[in-house]
């Protein structure tokens, strides 16, 4: 019989010292549906979560446990949000931690805790007992791929992404890598859904949570699938500092600004493949909004595009109706002017000075909006400032996997 050959370290375990698992427990009808990332020594904690006000007993636990910010493992269960559940919920993530806790050695405080899936219902113990007793026995540099597995709920494919930089005058090699799960409900305030996050840089605490807030609002608060943010959001980020590097403590030092710059592509990695991969979607879509008067103006007119149902349908049929995007531009918070907005499709200039186009060739159009990536580029004529969103289309499919989710 061939022995499988063992996972190459990527992921959440590209860094040193990270192990991971991803096991079933049973939660769900079908695949793996536990998760344990482990740091073999302790690491500084960063958290961005959800601001929806109904949060989920995990986002209640994990604010607790990071009041000292440093952990040490997160575990993690999908098939049922532990939302709505009322104190016996957040006892239930309580004991999820001290089950982690006592399997690894650490303080229940050091472990974090995630759920995700079904809103109101209770996590059956036994099954999460037995999860997280096998995730820990099954922990290793290769697990990242099973971690990412195992966070799935609608999810087509498993998120992960990774990157690897020089720091310092060591020029230490610093690994930072994440896996991340969402395909519906997603329309962040804060994060999408679940991500995880972990490096080898030495940083402190202060350091890590601006480097996260940034990164988060650079990427994971700029996509879109349906307006519906969760209550279960949340970005965990682990830094165990050992790569061997001077701490980075200043966040105005080149060394900061290479640790966050790799931490925004590890973002972006993660959340352009959330949208990809958005409930009964067949494109991503990006929308790049340039010349507007300041940051927050190109962010709401990109965002307003992303969110418009309208928009996201009419690129689903392939139906090259621009009039849908220069309106949900007009009604977004930015300052617009009709007369100077130009519009983009696929490359195809359609708006110039909030006319059409002298030449608009609807063939080029439809072939455009066929493409598997579908690039909306709107120039407001206001000022310097730009921004990113992306989404996906809106389809049959989208309606058909939540009229069904619960059942």
């Amino acid at each position: 019989m061939t022995k499988k050959a063992k996972s190459a370290p990527s992921g959440v375990t590209l860094a040193k010292g990270y192990l991971a698992a991803g096991v079933r427990c049973g939660l769900k009808s079908r695949g793996e549906d536990l998760a344990v990332i482990f740091s073999q020594t302790p690491a500084q904690a960063a958290a961005v979560y959800t601001r929806n006000q109904v949060c989920a007993a995990p986002i209640q636990l994990c604010r607790k446990h990071l009041r000292r910010p440093t952990a040490q493992a997160v575990v993690v269960n999908a098939g049922i949000a532990n939302a709505c559940t009322g104190p016996e919920g957040l006892a239930d993530a309580a004991e999820m931690a001290q089950r982690t806790a006592a399997a690894l050695g650490l303080k229940p405080t050091e472990v974090l805790v995630a759920s995700t899936g079904v809103i109101g219902q209770r996590l059956n113990q036994e099954k999460i007992r037995r999860g997280i007793e096998a995730a820990c026995r099954s922990l290793s540099r290769g697990g990242s791929a099973e971690a990412a597995r195992a966070i799935m709920t609608t999810d087509l494919a498993p998120k992960s992404a990774q990157r690897k930089i020089t720091l310092g005058a060591q020029k230490a090699r610093v690994a930072l890598g994440g896996i991340a799960k969402g395909s519906g409900m997603i329309h962040p305030n804060m994060a999408t859904m679940l991500a995880f996050l972990t490096t080898d840089a030495a940083i402190d605490a202060r350091c890590l949570r601006r480097a996260l807030r940034s990164a988060v609002d650079e990427t994971f608060n700029m996509i879109t699938v349906d307006g519906d943010t969760s209550t279960n959001d949340m970005v965990l980020l682990l830094a165990n500092g050992r790569a061997a590097h001077c701490p980075i403590t200043d966040f105005r030092s080149p060394e900061y600004e290479s640790f966050r710059s790799a931490l925004v592509d590890v973002c972006r990695d993660l959340s352009i493949q959330i949208a990809r991969d958005g409930e009964g979607a067949t494109r991503l879509i990006r929308i790049d909004v340039e010349a507007a008067r300041s940051r927050s103006d190109a962010r709401a007119a990109a965002k307003s595009v992303a969110g418009s149902n309208l928009v996201k349908t009419a690129i689903f049929g392939k139906d090259p109706n621009w009039g849908r995007i220069l309106c949900a531009v007009g009604y977004s918070k930015a300052r617009v002017d009709p007369d100077k907005i130009q519009l983009w499709i696929g490359g195809h200039l359609v708006v110039q000075q909030g006319r059409p186009a002298e030449t608009i060739d609807p063939q080029q159009l439809r072939q455009a909006l066929e493409a598997d990536e579908v690039c909306l580029r709107v120039h407001l004529g206001q000022g310097r400032a730009a921004a990113t969103a992306w989404t996906c289309d809106l389809t049959y499919d989208y309606i058909r996997i939540n009229a069904e989710y619960h059942t």
